[in-house]
Formats: C-alpha cells, structure tokens, sequence
C-alpha cells in the first residue's frame, strides 16, 4: 500500500511540474509574441495614443492661434478683410 502511495505521489509531483513548465512556456511565448508586434507595428510607422493626442492637441492650438492671427490682422488693416484679385482668364480670339 505504501508503495501505492510513493507512485501517485510521485505522477502528482510530475503533473505539477509539467503545469509549471507549460505556464513558463506560456508567459516566454506571450513575451516573444508582444514583442514580435511592437517590432511589426515600430516598422510601419504606427503612432501611439498618446502620440495622436498630443500631435491632434498641437494643432488645435495652432488653428486658435491662427484664427486670432488673422482677427489681429484684419483689424490693423482696417476692417473688413481685402478681397483676392484673381487674375483675369485670358481669353480666345474669335476666330
């Protein structure tokens, strides 16, 4: 009986080591795995989140600074902004 005992003991012992080394070899494959996508996404030229925020942030403030740029100016000109002169079609002779 206690013979019994030493082999289940012993495969309850191997089961739990296999679950050990299948749960390491799950994490080093996630870890190789992620890496495989930053290095895949990095040559593609991909931006972050954090990166569209901020570039999308910058260039809200440069419409607003743009748009007050442009009320200053019209008003240092004198009023109502200059009409473009476009420049005059040419024109075919009659033939």
């Amino acid at each position: 009986m206690q013979n019994r005992n030493k082999i289940v003991e012993d495969i309850s012992q191997l089961m739990n080591n296999a679950m050990g080394v299948a749960q390491g070899a799950k994490s080093e494959a996630e870890t190789a795995m992620k890496g495989w996508v930053d290095r895949w996404m990095a040559d593609r030229d991909f931006v972050t989140r954090e990166e569209f925020e901020a570039v999308s942030a910058m260039a809200k403030k440069a419409r607003e600074e743009n748009a007050a740029l442009a009320k200053r100016i019209e008003a240092l000109e004198g009023g109502a902004p200059k009409a473009k002169s476009m420049p005059k079609a040419a024109t075919k002779p009659k033939s």
